[in-house]
């Protein structure tokens, strides 16, 4: 149901995402809802799957990529439609029945239809991949019964045709990653895109612990700011190097001055241009 602007601020979080719709259903044992929300990067679908027991799980589309997704279960479903009765013994060793691959930037989304003992279901599940993690980190998944996949094609074409499927937000092409060696540390720099909007993440990957990793994320909002303190430590270190330096020479000469012999460096009677003296002692 569409958001009306005396909801829309209520429906506006911390995080400054607005809801704008919401669909549920119901497909067997299982709730989903289907918001379509919007934050100041763009729209995007956050898909939930309620469990009878309570669990909770979600993946998040933005609308190009729920347009591909509802084409997908069209053909999921035309496949579904003509396979027979589930058949224990021929059943894949895996499960798996028939499976594509969607990219969306730096997001990869896997959709299985599988079978097992309890019946035959479509797993849709979505990793980011970056330097560091070729082949995707941790996944988010949902599961949508293979007896709903229609039902859930035509709720998501309701809402792709009332809000389209421009994902709105930055149109450019993200800059690709970039990666640095510091003695026995890798530090990798990966540009990325989620519903929250651009980030960056730098992943410390130590190669004496077994690639030990770790990472941080950095908002897009933020960059300017961490440049600005990067920048101001950068000089104070340079200007810290630079006093030390001059205090180095400054303690050479004392060291010097210290070590100087009063007799032998005493200055003679000559004259100024180190000829004979000039004085009147005796002959």
């Amino acid at each position: 149901m569409p958001g009306n602007p005396g909801n829309q601020a209520a429906g506006q979080n911390q995080q400054g995402e607005q809801e704008l719709a919401t669909k549920m259903l119901q497909i067997q044992s299982k709730r989903f809802y289907l918001d379509v929300k919007q934050n100041r990067r763009g729209r995007f679908i956050k898909v939930a799957e309620i469990s009878a027991d309570g669990r909770r799980s979600q993946i998040f589309l933005a609308l190009s990529t729920a347009a591909d997704f509802r084409d997908h279960l069209s053909s999921f479903s035309d496949y579904y439609a003509s396979l027979g009765p589930p058949n224990p013994e021929s059943m894949p060793e895996d499960g798996k029945l028939k499976s594509e691959m969607m990219i969306k930037e730096n997001r990869r989304y896997y959709l299985d239809l599988k079978e097992n003992s309890r019946g035959r279901f479509l797993r849709v599940s979505c990793a980011q991949v970056s330097q560091t993690m070729v082949r995707g980190g941790p996944r988010s998944q949902i599961a949508i019964p293979a007896q709903g996949m229609i039902e859930f094609r035509d709720a998501l074409t309701d809402l792709l045709d009332e809000f389209g499927t421009d994902d709105g937000g930055f149109k450019g092409e993200l800059p690709e990653g970039r990666h640095m060696r510091v003695e026995n540390k890798n530090f990798y720099f990966d540009i990325g895109q989620n519903n929250r909007g651009i980030y960056m993440r730098i992943s410390e990957v130590l190669q004496v612990k077994s690639n030990f990793r770790t990472a941080i994320t950095v908002p897009e909002k933020s960059w300017a700011r961490f440049r600005d303190i990067f920048a101001d430590y950068c000089d104070k270190m340079k200007d810290g190097n630079a006093s030390a330096s001059g205090g180095s020479s400054g303690d050479k000469d004392a060291v010097r001055d210290s070590t100087r012999d009063p007799v032998r460096d005493r200055p003679s009677s000559s004259g100024a241009d180190g000829g004979p003296g000039t004085g009147s002692g005796p002959k």
